[in-house]
């Protein structure tokens, strides 16, 4: 509870034939008082589907123009933050990893990339339309709906994925922190560079410079945010050359200085990333791996 405003998040490991797409599938819950709204800020993460039962949400990103009134949002993949604010609410979220883009998407990723999208529109994502009009019952059923996302994606008819295991390797190459090197990616995804560059914007929306400045910063983010009190000089990921460094990328990938973000409330988001860490073994989508096992399964 902060303040009016009450956060209570689950997440679920999705069932085990679909683990290798999804990072979590997970309920927030979001009491305000009536007439108010919480707001907070999304970090750069994977794409999402998120479905709405009560207030329907207003986002923006990037600057583009606002998306509000919608009953779900699918957000590409990201490097910047998306801005939002909400009443009380409940939302299903789905995290694709870049292997699940790749399988149930299929579309060139950096096509969807920092954008903020109603999937009823996009011709793109029809095959999520049946889970957005289904998903919701007259009265909240958490379990109920947790079985109607699972079922959704196992009736999904397979496709063949050439490049699977190539995405599974990269994927698994761009978490280890020692890497501070387009070259040093490469050689850990052992992949030609021209294939790496290809592979990441096709299935990961961002080239690999770009993808490793990102998980740099998320390092660093994730880090600050489970404990504050390190403060920012203590939470900066070693492969930063400096503070003015990790200031400039902090503008770059959240529009705001370190100093701003810290004065600024996280109702949602700080009680996110505690319940993820614990759930899920990475306090954001950014850190997931794609072989993570859940600790629910230990």
């Amino acid at each position: 509870m902060s303040g009016d405003i009450a956060v209570r998040v689950r997440f679920h490991p999705p069932p085990a034939a679909l683990r290798r797409y999804f990072t979590t599938f997970y309920l927030t819950e979001i009491d305000v008082a009536e007439g108010t709204c919480a707001f907070d800020w999304l970090h750069p993460e994977w794409a999402n589907l998120r479905m709405f039962q009560g207030s329907l949400p207003d986002s923006d990103i990037g600057g583009r123009e606002p998306l509000g009134g919608v009953p779900a949002t699918f957000t590409g993949p990201t490097s910047t933050t998306v801005r939002f604010s909400v009443g009380t609410t409940r939302i299903w979220g789905i995290g694709l990893l870049p292997l699940g883009w790749a399988r149930f998407v299929g579309a060139p990723a950096h096509l969807y990339a920092d954008r903020l999208m109603d999937p009823r529109e996009e011709r793109v994502f029809a095959p999520f339309r049946p889970l957005v009009d289904t998903l919701f019952e007259a009265e909240p059923d958490e379990r109920a709906e947790l079985d109607r996302i699972g079922a959704h994606f196992l009736a999904r008819p397979p496709v063949d994925l050439p490049d699977e295991d190539r995405i599974v390797a990269c994927h698994a190459a761009l978490l280890d922190p020692e890497l501070s090197s387009v070259a040093d990616f490469a050689q850990g995804a052992r992949l030609p560079a021209h294939t790496l560059e290809r592979l990441c914007r096709r299935h990961f929306g961002f080239p690999p410079r770009l993808l490793l400045r990102r998980q740099r910063f998320m390092r660093s983010l994730a880090q600050y945010m489970l404990d504050p009190s390190l403060k920012w000089i203590g939470a900066i990921d070693g492969h930063y050359h400096d503070q003015a460094q990790f200031v400039r990328d902090f503008h770059r990938f959240m529009g705001m200085s370190p100093s701003q973000y810290a004065a600024a409330p996280h109702p949602v988001l700080s009680a996110v990333m505690r319940a993820r860490q614990e759930a899920a073994g990475a306090a954001v989508q950014a850190l997931h791996h794609p072989l993570l096992r859940h600790p629910a399964d230990r």
